[in-house]
């Protein structure tokens, strides 16, 4: 059974950091990724990331988050600098792709200005 747990989601103040981790356990993916729903919108990719280390950002975050992954850990982290109100949603992690992957149960990022 596949299981993500996420962890490291709070309120911060504009300008400030977070970071986002991922425990999976039941199976091992090769494709990682955070998406991200902000209420109204439809859930979107903030960033994944591909085997050993290839990784895609998404326009809005690129240069100020960073995804990353232990493979011994099986855990994906997403490290989010110089946050924005705008960044302000729903972090989910996910595994194995957006379409036939596993979710995991989301954690709340809120960014004040």
């Amino acid at each position: 059974q596949v299981q993500l747990v996420e962890s490291g989601g709070g309120l911060v103040q504009a300008g400030g950091s977070l970071r986002l981790s991922c425990v999976v356990s039941g199976s091992i993916f090769s494709i990682m990724g955070w998406y991200r729903q902000a209420p109204g919108k439809q859930r979107e990719l903030v960033a994944n990331i591909i085997g050993g280390g290839n990784s895609n950002y998404a326009a809005s975050v690129k240069g100020r988050f960073t995804i990353s992954r232990d493979i011994a850990k099986n855990t994906v982290y997403l490290q989010m600098n110089s946050l924005k109100p705008e960044d302000t949603a729903v972090y989910y992690c996910n595994a194995g792709g957006p379409d036939f992957g596993y979710w995991g149960q989301g954690t709340q990022v809120t960014v004040s200005s």
